[in-house]
């Protein structure tokens, strides 16, 4: 049982949201979900008791008045153009949403009385050399940053000044890895990977690696980050180093899907992305992989070892067996159709 009784939970229909909700309704927390389609939200929550809340991040004020009477506000909800859209710079809309639409959300939750607020930062604006082992002292600059990872600093930066300006608010913030779970009905990229991957759609392994975590397992470090965090403070939910050979031979033992074998070096890597930018400019169709995601896979690889001490000194994080996760995943896709129930 949580220690505050109500919260608020935005960018609910997202991976980690949807997660989050489920595990608030299951530990009795009466739960707000914003969403941006109700229809959508209805069909997702079908089988819980949440009430949903119609809106986005880009007008604050369509649904700041949802926010009275909430104990804590969990803040999930991002812009994100994934490597599978492609297509160019999004900067505006990153800024917009992340950044403006954030410090939005802050004010709205302050006016509406709300004191205990968990915002979701990234691994991402934290960096150290190859091989390193990060930590939370660790701040990318923003001359290293992507536009995302970027978007997250400036949002970070927003997060703690409201904390300087309103210390009655207790403000925490956890940074999660590349996250996988059920419920991706996005997807995100790593929901996409799996489909690729299962359906047999990637050409070869590419070089990088990651910090893989299971988005149940932030959802819990997000209730324990509002019960016992400190202000102020980030907290690592970053999961387990992994390059991409060892996450494709994960996926093999758990679907039955053998993996592909052939490496695709990083220049022939850009290449082939420059190609599906042009496909994807012109058809404005779902691409395998983007410009900008190569770019993040060469400046990243190795950069992707957290140190979680923190976290479970404060929390008591723990992550699950990431091959259970992944077999979560697929057999979540599998029973909501958009897998066969057979791939072999």
């Amino acid at each position: 049982m949580a220690t505050f009784t109500s919260a608020f939970v935005t960018g609910a229909t997202g991976l980690l949201g949807n997660n989050l909700v489920r595990l608030l309704v299951e530990r009795g927390v009466r739960t707000k979900a914003l969403v941006r389609s109700r229809s959508k939200a209805e069909q997702q929550f079908s089988d819980l008791d949440v009430e949903v809340v119609e809106g986005d991040m880009t007008d604050v004020r369509s649904f700041q008045g949802a926010l009275r009477g909430v104990d804590a506000l969990f803040h999930t909800a991002a812009y994100f153009r994934d490597s599978y859209k492609g297509g160019g710079r999004h900067w505006d809309m990153l800024y917009r949403v992340n950044v403006k639409g954030t410090e939005a959300l802050l004010a709205a939750a302050l006016e509406a009385g709300v004191r205990r607020i968990v915002h979701t930062s990234s691994g991402g604006v934290l960096d150290g050399p190859p091989g390193a082992v990060i930590d939370e002292t660790m701040a990318r600059q923003e001359v290293d940053a992507n536009d995302y990872f970027r978007s997250k600093i400036l949002t970070d930066r927003v997060v703690l000044e409201f904390l300087e300006r309103h210390p009655e608010v207790h403000v925490t913030l956890v940074l999660p890895g590349f996250m996988f779970g059920p419920g991706d009905v996005g997807p995100t990229a790593s929901g996409q990977l799996v489909l690729d991957f299962v359906r047999r759609k990637l050409p070869g392994i590419v070089p990088g690696s990651f910090a893989v975590v299971d988005a149940r397992d932030v959802a819990a470090c997000m209730i324990a980050a509002a019960d016992r965090g400190k202000s102020g403070e980030k907290y690592l939910c970053a999961g387990i180093h992994m390059t991409m050979a060892e996450l494709l031979a994960r996926l093999e033992r758990s679907s039955g899907i053998k993996a592909p074998t052939k490496r695709i070096p990083i220049g022939l890597l850009f290449a082939i992305a420059a190609g599906y930018e042009a496909y994807a400019r012109v058809t404005g169709r779902p691409i395998l992989i983007s410009l900008a995601s190569v770019r993040l896979l060469a400046r990243e690889n190795d950069r992707s070892r957290f140190d979680h001490g923190k976290s479970k000194r404060d929390l008591d994080v723990s992550f699950r067996p990431f091959d259970e996760t992944l077999a979560d995943v697929i057999a979540w896709y599998r029973g909501h159709r958009m897998l066969p129930v057979e791939s072999r």
